[in-house]
């Protein structure tokens, strides 16, 4: 009876550099590593005899050995099995699926969003299946792209001149108001507070990184009191203005303003736009009176309501925060002011001016979400349809 021979493996460069790569490779798969290296011992030349040098048995070398040989390198793969019968009926998973997109408290669960466990429980309870674990739950959901212990807040554009105001702001961003180019001597400055900056005490001192150990801050800590940072930036030069306040209020803005207005260039300028959110400090008309009775040259222009992210020194504050304010650990105010007067000082010698992506085509898409979302909550009001609205814009 003639012996069965090896089965003959030739490899091209390619596949060669791409079995090379996945045999020491720490992502892919065990089984698959394993079927690999047989691959390359069988390309070297060595026999079935591989059983033996990888400690595995004979019948996996010639079964992956005449795969590879049949096959390429698809052959290394699972074929498909037809595994265990399914538990659970498309129905019962439909059902577990819709339970987990109504409210806990419309089934009468006093929870305020569900977890895998819960809906398990919940299901086992409403009658939808005998039993069910929750990792079965966490696997249905999965499928459906559901995720129901996250949640996600927004709120609803409620400015009757959104789409107006937006425009005017992003139209100052691209040099322009009222349709016609702003001239070289017309700036535009975004304007803000950061309130309630604190000075935390750490019981403990903060540790500088170390090999393998990142900065370590005490959880302790004792409170010095907080301030505000007010801050002003000039959109097209880059440049930020800011001074410290116990808190905000008219005075202290007027304060920042007076420190940006009586400064050149804008102190000759022939018109510097304010672009403000509707903060106490700066809300309503009474606002824009006496920013111009102080500086005629000031125009202040109100972002929407709710809508600051619409104003860039909001981006410059981000830095602040990330880069100055934490992690927090100020023995007192003083260090807390001067800290951010000195960034300010360190930011403006090396500024450029922020990429703003936000257009007037982001701003169509955004109202016709809006037009949509209202339709279509006229809709369910209409039928009493209670469904969830196809778009739901995130104002701010």
């Amino acid at each position: 009876m003639p012996v069965a021979r090896a089965r003959q493996i030739v490899l091209t460069a390619s596949e060669r550099r791409r079995l090379e790569k996945l045999a020491y490779s720490r992502t892919a798969g065990f089984a698959l590593v394993v079927r690999v290296r047989i691959v390359l011992d069988a390309a070297h030349g060595y026999s079935n005899k591989i059983a033996l040098r990888r400690q595995i048995h004979l019948d996996t070398v010639r079964t992956w050995r005449g795969r590879y040989a049949d096959h390429g390198f698809d052959g290394l793969k699972d074929r498909p099995r037809s595994g265990r019968p399914p538990r659970f009926s498309p129905l019962q998973r439909a059902e577990v699926t819709a339970l987990a997109c109504q409210l806990p408290a419309q089934t009468g669960v006093p929870l305020s969003r569900w977890s895998s466990s819960e809906l398990a429980a919940e299901a086992v309870k409403s009658g939808i299946a005998e039993a069910i674990s929750a990792s079965t739950v966490h696997r249905i959901l999965s499928g459906a792209a559901l995720k129901p212990w996250q949640h996600r807040s927004w709120i609803f554009v409620r400015d009757p001149g959104f789409g107006l105001r937006v425009a005017r702001v992003l139209d100052l961003y691209q040099r322009t108001w009222d349709g016609q180019p702003l001239a070289d001597n017309e700036y535009v400055i975004s304007s803000d507070e950061k309130t309630s900056i604190q000075a935390r005490c750490r019981c403990h001192p903060t540790l500088a990184p170390g090999t393998a150990r990142m900065m370590r801050v005490n959880h302790e800590y004792d409170r010095g009191g907080s301030l505000s940072y007010l801050a002003a930036y000039d959109v097209g030069g880059a440049r930020v203005f800011g001074h410290c306040a116990a808190k905000t209020g008219i005075v202290p803005f007027m304060t920042l303003v007076e420190k940006v207005m009586t400064s050149e260039p804008y102190a000759s300028a022939k018109r510097v736009f304010w672009v403000v959110d509707n903060g106490s400090s700066h809300r309503c008309k009474a606002a824009c009176d006496r920013l111009a009775a102080r500086f005629p040259n000031a125009v202040m222009v109100h972002t929407p309501v709710h809508a600051s992210w619409l104003n860039q020194i909001e981006i410059y504050f981000s830095i602040v925060q990330r880069k100055v304010v934490s992690p927090n650990d100020f023995t007192s105010l003083d260090p807390v002011e001067d800290r951010l007067i000195a960034f300010e000082r360190r930011y403006n010698e090396t500024a450029r001016p922020f990429e703003w992506k936000f257009t007037q085509t982001d701003l169509a898409d955004l109202l016709a979400r809006i037009e949509r979302h209202t339709q279509n909550e006229h809709s369910q009001q209409h039928t009493g349809y209670d469904h969830q609205p196809a778009a739901q814009p995130a104002a701010a």
